[in-house]
């Protein structure tokens, strides 16, 4: 049974929270609360997550600073962040939350669908890199223990035309989303963070190259997915 995602949701108003886990609920996640900034990155200390949906006006910590810090952090900074807000103060103002780190920047109130479809592009390139990471697992420890032959030579073909399988499924989402992300907006954010997806799958394929029969790749390292 694949892991259910989490979905990080930062709103100080609780009726804001209510309407977020209606939407979401639809998509059979897990959903985490946070009123403030303050708990949001309390929670992103322990747990990993799909997406994080910010709200920008809080007080306190709003959701721009609170975007700074997750960015700052290691552990953190690739996570997709969606920007909601019920003010629209124009394009600097949406500026702003993509400069911050944002990979979307919605004002309330918004069509529940479109938000629903979004956030699920993020949990599934999250669920598929999850897959990919595990297949990865296993490849290592089929490498490590040596198998070179017979039921050991099988048992690596068979993970390598799974891994291989994987990893194009999330290379065929993340050319989807990049798309999408093209046609919405040309923000040197939103290139930016397409473009470290790239990076990631085109260092994992060649690595997943190198291993195939007949390069005499041997053995390398599989690039870590974080």
């Amino acid at each position: 049974m694949v892991q259910k995602a989490k979905i990080l949701l930062v709103d100080d108003r609780p009726e804001n929270l209510l309407a977020l886990e209606a939407i979401l609920s639809a998509l059979d996640q897990t959903l985490v609360r946070a009123s403030s900034g303050e708990e949001a990155l309390k929670a992103l200390l322990t747990d990993d997550f799909a997406v994080i949906l910010l709200d920008v006006q809080m007080p306190g910590m709003d959701g721009f600073e609170t975007a700074a810090h997750i960015k700052r952090r290691e552990r953190t900074r690739d996570i997709p962040i969606i920007f909601l807000t019920a003010i629209n103060h124009g394009p600097h103002h949406t500026f702003r939350g993509y400069a911050a780190g944002a990979v979307d920047y919605i004002s309330k109130p918004f069509d529940p669908w479109v938000l629903r479809a979004k956030v699920s592009v993020f949990v599934e390139l999250y669920t598929k890199n999850c897959q990919l990471r595990e297949q990865a697992a296993l490849l290592r420890l089929q490498l490590e223990g040596g198998g070179s032959g017979g039921e050991g030579s099988k048992e690596t073909a068979g993970l390598l035309a799974e891994l291989s399988a994987r990893l194009a499924a999330v290379e065929e989402q993340a050319e989807a989303l990049t798309k999408q992300l093209g046609e919405e907006s040309a923000d040197a954010a939103v290139v930016a963070t397409a473009a470290h997806l790239e990076r990631k799958l085109t260092g994992l394929r060649r690595a997943l190259d190198a291993l195939e029969p007949g390069t005499g790749g041997g053995a390398p390292v599989l690039p870590a997915q974080g």
